[in-house]
């Protein structure tokens, strides 16, 4: 190894100096490119040696990572404990925040600056103390403010400890502007934070912080559970200090109600149409193929056919027999006859065959139809409508069934 003496007066040579003996000045970038495309191994160098890779083509494909978006950023979890300690530490804090407990935590007045613009104009209005300057964030609990400001460094936090100060998090967050640690506590109460027993205050939280999604959820999970939930505590507070609020919700729940029993109605009205396109059809299979449940019509059947596939032909059966064994067959006289009389009528007005057709009466309804009241033909035709709208959406329905499987 050479020694100090050696290696100083080679660095300090005057008349020898470190650029010239390099020769960059006089250096052609022409005798330059060659040695950079094709070194030239030393003397000392073994003939042996492997021959360096090829350099990369133009048409180099980049990597995967290299495809990463520009805002998709991983932080080392040694800089989040490097920042996390700063914080813990206090390492030449400038800035004491005062809580309710008479407390104090330490801060760095350029890291509150630049996380939070409200934190940034409250520490230029603030007085300065011995080099210290002194604010106050009142109104929550000492923890509550530790965390908040330990986010503000690291983004870092126990979820114990989120957990039992999320509700003042979410006010300091969105007060001070930091939509981050916003985001966070909003969606760890979204994913199962919220009980019975806080929703009414994490509702009207949500409302005064700009949280609309996480108010429109505890709406929904006051109308789903309200009979639990206006025992509480929280609803008999809110009843006391914002009464507007209370009978809006119970608006929400009576109008939750409504629409259910509205969708009930509308899901039996659905039943009752399908049933009576079943109704027609096993009508029309009945006086065409004839029905082995009901019997022929001008039609025998073979000993080994099976059973009748149309699960209404099951409900005529009785209505039908009853209609041929029938004294009175007025249809305002018998009940059954009425209701047969109405499925025939019915049938009618949804054949477009009526020449080739062989249920009972169609032509005879048809001719009848020229004659009825513009009330009773408007009846007929919503009814129509809504029954064909059955057929429609019931096949629809199979069809997409049966290209699911």
């Amino acid at each position: 190894m050479a020694s100090p003496a050696i290696d100083s007066a080679w660095l300090f040579s005057p008349s020898e100096p470190f650029c010239k003996s390099l020769n960059v000045g006089e250096a052609h970038p022409a005798d330059i490119l060659p040695v950079l495309e094709a070194p030239v191994p030393f003397a000392s160098d073994n003939s042996n040696a492997p021959q360096p890779p090829p350099l990369p083509s133009k048409n180099c494909t980049r990597t995967k990572f290299s495809k990463r978006p520009l805002e998709y950023i991983v932080v080392p979890k040694e800089t989040k404990d490097a920042w996390d300690n700063l914080f813990k530490e206090g390492y030449g804090a400038d800035v004491c925040i005062l809580t309710n407990e008479k407390s104090c935590v330490l801060a760095h007045s350029n890291v509150l600056s630049i996380a939070s613009p409200v934190l940034a104009n409250v520490l230029r209005l603030s007085k300065v103390k011995n080099g210290m300057r002194y604010i106050k964030i009142p109104g929550v609990p000492h923890g509550a403010v530790c965390m908040f400001i330990r986010s503000l460094y690291s983004s870092c936090y126990e979820e114990e400890e989120l957990q039992k100060f999320v509700l003042h998090l979410i006010v300091l967050s969105h007060f001070y502007s930091i939509p981050s640690l916003k985001r966070v506590c909003i969606c760890s109460l979204e994913k199962g934070w919220l009980t019975s027993e806080n929703v009414i205050d994490v509702l009207q939280l949500a409302r005064n912080c700009d949280a609309p999604r996480l108010a429109f959820i505890c709406v929904r999970m006051v109308v789903k559970n309200f009979q639990s939930i206006s025992l509480t505590e929280g609803w008999r507070a809110m009843r006391r200090a914002n009464p507007a609020l209370e009978q809006e919700l119970v608006e929400s729940v009576v109008e939750a109600d409504t629409r259910k029993q509205e969708r009930q109605r509308k899901m039996e009205e659905k039943k009752v149409y399908l049933q009576l396109h079943e109704a027609m059809e096993a009508l029309l299979h009945i006086c065409k193929d004839g029905c082995r449940t009901i019997g022929p019509r001008g039609k025998v059947l073979k000993g080994s056919q099976g059973a009748c596939n149309f699960p209404a032909c099951k409900g005529l059966e009785t209505l039908v027999r009853h209609f041929s064994n029938c004294k009175t067959r007025v249809p305002g006289g018998c009940v059954h006859c009425k209701r047969m009389w109405q499925l025939l009528e019915l049938h009618s007005r949804m054949c477009n065959e009526p020449d080739s057709c062989k249920v009972p009466l169609c032509r005879h309804f048809k001719e009848k139809m020229q004659q009825q009241s513009k009330k009773d033909e408007t009846k007929w035709k919503v009814l129509v409508s809504k029954v064909i709208a059955a057929k429609n959406a019931v096949g629809s329905f199979s069809s997409r069934s049966k290209g699911l499987f």
